[in-house]
């Protein structure tokens, strides 16, 4: 089950418990093939992103993992333009994000991940992983807002970034 985020009405994002309704809107948000450049793949069709969130939402199948997904929203046109998730095993957190190629290039990864990351510490998480393709700068970016640093792991062709502390 997703947790709620406490809301920031300053924000120009929110933060919404991701729900498997998300999908109808989300399907154009991620339809362009270049959010695939650095994951592989191609843009799911509505059904079978139904399907993956129908998945998200029930939840990790192992014991002691959980699954935390949201979409990101652009409050002044209360429009889903986004998603963070976070798989937390204990006091480590893997985070991931994800912004539609229309709404790139603002800011909002970067404040989607940060609002994340904060309220992940404030549920006592002191840890931090990313996996970023070595050639996604934008990701970079948003990882070192985030307080994370590349290290010299990989994984699945990734560098894996670290919370500093």
């Amino acid at each position: 089950m997703n947790a709620e985020l406490e809301e920031n009405r300053a924000a120009r994002i929110r933060l919404l418990p991701l729900r498997v309704e998300h999908a109808e809107e989300m399907v154009d948000v991620l339809a362009d093939p270049s959010l695939h450049t650095f994951i592989g793949g191609t843009p799911d069709t509505v059904e079978e992103l139904r399907a993956r969130y129908r998945r998200m939402v029930a939840g990790s199948p192992e014991p002691g993992v959980r699954w935390l997904n949201w979409v990101v929203q652009l409050r002044a046109e209360a429009r889903l333009v986004g998603a963070v998730q976070a798989t937390v095993t204990g006091d480590i957190a893997e985070v991931a994000w994800v912004v539609g190629a229309r709404w790139q290039g603002r800011g909002i990864a970067t404040e989607a991940a940060r609002e994340l990351v904060a309220w992940l510490k404030g549920q006592g998480i002191g840890q931090f992983v990313a996996h970023i393709h070595p050639e996604h700068h934008a990701s970079a970016v948003v990882a070192t807002a985030c307080g994370l640093t590349p290290t010299d792991e990989w994984h699945d062709g990734e560098v894996t970034w670290r919370s500093r502390g």
